[in-house]
């Protein structure tokens, strides 16, 4: 029995795996969801004299490579060419986003001089457009951070009417990165899944905050799993909230909790479960994996507690080291991330998925220029 969802659905098709390359989930024009396909030309073709430019750094290379048909995007083209609208790509740019808003790459140029100074020059005219900017804070931080600020300046500069910097997580110095956003002349923030949504409150300008657990929720759907044999982990107490919603959206399956407690100094942590997870596959869900320490931990209690099968599912893979050593260790079953932060080849693992988000941020620039809800794409 396939897993029902409640949420607006965005069906994927499977690429094979290539050379022990993750697994990639496709989406193509076949396969676009009726509710995603249909509101964007339903939009679109109304749409006459906005302007709309997006404009992507250099942090996040995977966004730009198209590895599916487009057979369908003349016709979309045909409808979008009464939007007067372009993208900017840069040295990373965001084809995938482009693709799915249907809209041609429109032209940046980013580079570094010898002492690492950043170069932003716009080769097309912003004036009086709303532009956005994508470029998450992923590692390098200070390095794609300082690279957002500059284009953010170039963009007052060129006299954009109103411009929003889209990050996929939020610094640790969040409050100081949010001061610096906004006096850079950052007019709004679309932020991927933030670590604590109270960060929120640091800004001084509009925040959107985009939840990716559709993207993941629906592969899960595709998958042939018994919606009674299945039950939610969070893998700290911190998540209890995240995997309450998650596990909601899966047919309303059970939640388990990993308690980690340390008694003391230079004591060992004592892990306990609360919940059932004997004979059940157990889906582990967390915002970000970097060292994986937490969350392999889990997985290995899980285990311990009778889980037949243990996924990992996150948005944002840092996977610092030894990241990669632990979840390809044979603890999961499949680790399901998605492309919010570009993965080099070297972590890639059998058991790697990676889902990309391209689609979901494409409806939200839209509904957001729009002035269109954005929290009903998650209901």
């Amino acid at each position: 029995m396939r897993l029902a969802l409640e949420s607006a659905r965005v069906t994927l098709s499977l690429s094979e795996p290539l050379n022990g390359k993750p697994c990639v989930p496709i989406l193509n024009d076949g396969s676009l969801s009726k509710f995603l396909a249909s509101k964007r030309l339903e939009s679109a073709v109304h749409r006459s004299n906005n302007r709309l430019k997006i404009f992507s750094g250099t942090a996040n290379p995977s966004l730009s490579q198209l590895s599916w048909a487009t057979s369908s995007r003349t016709k979309w083209k045909e409808e979008i060419d009464r939007v007067w609208s372009h993208i900017f790509r840069g040295a990373n740019g965001c084809g995938e986003i482009a693709w799915y808003m249907g809209l041609d790459l429109g032209r940046i140029k980013i580079k570094r001089f010898a002492d690492g100074e950043i170069y932003v020059q716009l080769q097309e005219s912003v004036r009086g457009c709303d532009v956005y900017l994508v470029q998450p804070t992923c590692p390098p931080a200070n390095e794609n951070l300082m690279e957002l600020l500059i284009m953010i300046d170039a963009c007052r500069r060129a006299s954009a009417k109103n411009i929003t910097a889209t990050q996929g997580r939020e610094s640790i110095a969040a409050k100081l990165v949010a001061n610096l956003i906004t006096e850079a002349g950052a007019d709004r923030v679309l932020a991927c899944d933030l670590h604590s949504g109270q960060s929120m409150g640091y800004f001084d300008i509009p925040v959107d905050h985009v939840y990716c657990q559709p993207v993941i929720l629906d592969y899960l759907a595709s998958k042939t799993i018994r919606s009674n044999d299945l039950v939610v982990v969070s893998p700290d107490v911190g998540g209890v909230a995240r995997a309450r919603a998650f596990a909601n959206k899966l047919s309303d399956a059970p939640l388990a909790i990993v308690d980690k407690r340390r008694y003391g100094h230079n004591l060992a942590e004592v892990m306990n479960l609360i919940g059932d997870v004997k004979g059940k596959v157990a889906v582990m869900v967390d915002d970000m994996i970097d060292t994986a320490g937490t969350i392999a931990k889990g997985a290995a209690l899980l285990h311990d507690e009778g889980a037949r099968e243990v996924y990992a599912c996150s948005t944002h893979a840092v996977f610092s080291p030894p990241a990669v050593e632990r979840l390809s260790s044979g603890l999961f079953q499949e680790v399901i991330i998605t492309n919010t932060i570009p993965e080099m080849e070297k972590n890639y693992f059998p058991q790697l998925t990676v889902l990309s988000v391209a689609n979901l941020l494409g409806e939200t620039i839209w509904r957001v220029h729009d002035d269109c809800s954005v929290s009903s794409i998650f209901q």
